[in-house]
């Protein structure tokens, strides 16, 4: 079993890196569970990174875990199905290493690009695996929910997200355990966690990867989409209400004066009384005059929501310092006029 050849890995040093817990949840993945293990051992050895690997079977009803148990990993079993991020969870709470690194075991994933990934890690937060690499292979069925989920998600974010839901990303453990209580156990812990780092302000980087043909059968289904949909419309109201509530505000407020002014346009047109008697004519229609209040509800709802959360925030911030600002001492900088007489030199 060898990992693909590329030359582009070659500056990834064999020096002394940090230790790593690989979490590889699986239902059903027999199939390709002892692959994937190998694929993720191999790219670890290969640049001596100490590490170990954990697969959750999450109640599996085919031989996953006698596979995973005999390829000599960290197994652990959920008795009954509880969902992908259940598994994670489970894995990540179990891991001794303070990094952790989480792949699907279907074969979909490049293994090989975890050591490149950890080096990222040095000065963010969190590095995902965005599939944007020269092979991606996303079912075209799946494209456009998700391209409207990634649209969204970008505008509650404020920043670009190449791939919101990417299942392969190395974070640090207690940094991620704080947002365990809203994590969900199902397939949407990805789009959480992505969300909810970006808005605390810790620094994620992506890395463009491949994405290959999966294993067997995928255990994604259409309505998983209202589910993701649903998901990242409440990670705003958490974080960001305003983002949610502002744009409802300025579209129906927005339509409310428009109907005004054509409400005023069209009083002038048929009334026949001049001067002071227009104004003992009806003006505004109660659509109108609905639209705006209505406008006016959204703001002040968002504004209140708003409040409210920063509020909170301000007694329940984030534990975990981000890694994502680089640091630099003064007293051991080189001084500028010396780096202008090297570039001279």
């Amino acid at each position: 079993m060898t990992l693909p050849s590329n030359p582009e890995k070659q500056h990834v040093t064999n020096l002394r890196l940090p230790q790593v817990s690989v979490v590889i949840p699986a239902f059903n993945e027999e199939n390709s569970i002892l692959h994937q293990i190998g694929l993720v051992r191999q790219a670890m050895d290969s640049h001596n990174i100490e590490h170990e690997i954990i697969v959750v079977d999450d109640g599996s009803v085919d031989r996953t875990f006698e596979v995973a148990l005999a390829a000599q990993v960290r197994v652990l079993r959920h008795p009954e199905n509880r969902g992908y991020g259940a598994s994670l969870k489970t894995g990540i709470r179990a891991a001794r290493f303070e990094i952790i690194a989480i792949i699907d075991a279907d074969g979909t994933y490049p293994s090989d690009e975890i050591p490149t990934m950890l080096e990222k890690l040095a000065k963010a937060d969190m590095v995902v695996g965005s599939r944007t690499g020269e092979q991606v292979n996303v079912p075209l069925s799946r494209r456009p929910a998700k391209w409207m989920l990634q649209v969204l998600a970008t505008q509650i974010a404020g920043q670009k997200i190449p791939d919101l839901n990417s299942g392969m990303r190395l974070f640090r453990r207690e940094c991620a355990m704080q947002y365990f209580p809203i994590l969900s156990n199902q397939f949407s812990f990805t789009t959480t966690i992505t969300l909810a780092y970006l808005a605390d302000d810790y620094r994620v980087v992506y890395h463009p990867i491949n994405y290959y043909a999966r294993i067997g059968r995928s255990k994604i289904v259409p309505w998983h989409f209202v589910d993701f949909l649903v998901l990242i419309l409440r990670i705003s109201m958490i974080f960001n209400p305003l983002k949610i509530y502002l744009p409802l505000a300025i579209f129906f407020g927005g339509l409310g004066i428009l109907k005004a002014i054509y409400d005023i346009l069209a009083l002038f047109l048929r009334s026949s009384q001049d001067g002071w008697a227009l104004l003992l004519q009806p003006v505004l229609s109660t659509s109108a005059v609905l639209l705006i209040f209505i406008g006016l509800q959204f703001l002040m709802i968002g504004m209140v929501a708003d409040g409210v959360i920063r509020r909170i925030a301000q007694h329940n911030r984030p534990e975990s310092p981000s890694f994502g600002d680089v640091v630099f001492d003064s007293a051991e900088a080189t001084p500028i006029s010396q780096e202008i007489e090297e570039d001279r030199d």
